[in-house]
């Protein structure tokens, strides 16, 4: 699908990811995650004004958002370029990078840097007139925990979307998903192994305001619940009859991450070793039955591959997003793969969703995977709200 679209090694970042209410909960996602990239592109003699383009995938809204990209791009010192604003729920940073492949591919582009933020933390409350209502009564709501509760079109809340593909797929019970959010949580921690050896191939610390005089590091993710397997069999399902706990869900986070997607001859120019090279090759994308959302990763998995021309048995490394357990156990059922075997190092079932960076960060940590590998290709797959899926597939050489 793609063959001229290329990621230079290390030119890509994300930022701690911090539990929704904490450190980060009153900084702006657009001005933080400029402010971020300013200081990474400066710690990596990288010039802002090298790029063409930005994409800017951000789902929640934020003040001033009406400016987005181009106000982005402003921010992290590239004035003179403009920019789209992408907010396509979980799948905006999957859908970041293909768009700026995409570009790439037809000549429109050498040099795009995709910039995804969000904060799940205050998030806004929308009112609009409503002049027909009692006595003129607004019509409000709150961003984050309606759309959480509700899709307008499948008629359910997120988990029950969740609950919905595990009744209709047979099989699932919460056994499974207790030993696959334990076994998420084995893998994250090899992340933090070494003193954290894996994550700072690429994370990097984020700069808040601690009070109004002090300003503060955010280094390493920040409210990940400790789990024990003991831990994970006394939950009870959160819907009755279900077969997911309050432990075998994500939480909401804040965060941003960033990725440089660039012709060949310009990875090689920003890559930090020109031995490693890593070339995106295709995108899917599907959408489920109405209300079941964990099944929209296999067939846009199933695309990705097609358009890549790869089997899945010829994949080394998957990441997913997986804001309910049963996410990998559907998608390993499907496509005949161990659910033990993906997600190494870390996913958003772990270490949070934060909306528009979630997929980022997990395509960064699929590469760097690749790279201690020895490299291979790479698949990474997710769902994203409206029964929607997005995936990506990557090679790393």
């Amino acid at each position: 699908m793609y063959s001229k679209a290329f990621i230079p090694y290390r030119a890509y970042f994300s930022s701690p990811f911090a539990r929704w209410q904490g450190s980060l909960q009153n900084e702006h996602a657009i001005e933080l995650a400029a402010a971020t990239t300013r200081r990474w592109l400066a710690a990596k003699n990288i010039e802002p004004k090298i790029f063409d383009y930005l994409y800017l995938g951000k789902t929640i809204g934020q003040k001033s958002t009406f400016y987005a990209a181009p106000w982005a791009a402003a921010l992290m010192g590239a004035a003179e370029i403009p920019g789209c604003h992408i907010p396509q729920a979980c799948s905006t940073s999957t859908t970041c990078v293909s768009q700026a492949a995409a570009g790439i591919e037809t000549c429109l582009y050498e040099n795009v840097f995709c910039l995804m933020t969000d904060r799940c933390s205050n998030g806004p409350l929308t009112v609009w007139p409503n002049p027909p209502g009692p006595g003129g009564s607004v019509i409000a709501e709150n961003w984050m925990m309606d759309n959480f509760a509700k899709d307008p079109w499948g008629g359910a809340a997120m988990i029950q979307t969740a609950e919905n593909v595990v009744k209709k797929a047979g099989g699932i019970t919460k056994e499974d998903c207790d030993r696959v959010t334990y076994r998420r949580y084995e893998q994250y921690q090899d992340a933090l192994a070494n003193d954290r050896e894996f994550q700072k191939r690429y994370m990097f610390p984020v700069e808040y305001k601690k009070s109004k005089k002090e300003n503060a590091l955010l280094e390493a993710d920040e409210g990940v619940t400790p789990t024990t397997r003991e831990g994970l069999t006394r939950l009870k399902p959160v819907v009755e009859g279900g077969v997911h706990s309050y432990g075998a869900q994500t939480h909401p986070a804040d965060g941003n991450c960033g990725i440089v997607v660039c012709t060949r001859e310009k990875a090689r120019e920003l890559s930090t070793d020109n031995k490693i090279e890593i070339q995106v090759l295709s995108y899917g994308f599907a959408r489920a039955p109405k209300a079941h959302m964990a099944m929209a990763p296999v067939p846009a998995a199933s695309m990705a591959l097609e358009k890549a021309g790869v089997d899945i048995k010829g994949i080394k490394a998957i990441k997913t997003h997986n804001p309910f357990a049963a996410n990998d156990l559907y998608l390993a059922n499907e496509m005949n793969i161990d659910v033990m075997k993906v997600n190494n190092y870390g996913c958003s079932l772990v270490y949070g969703h934060p909306q528009g960076p979630t997929a980022g960060r997990g395509i960064i940590e699929m590469i760097e995977e690749l790279v201690i590998l020895g490299g291979g290709y790479g698949l990474f797959t997710g769902c994203a709200a409206g029964d929607t899926g997005a995936a990506l597939v990557v090679k790393v050489s």
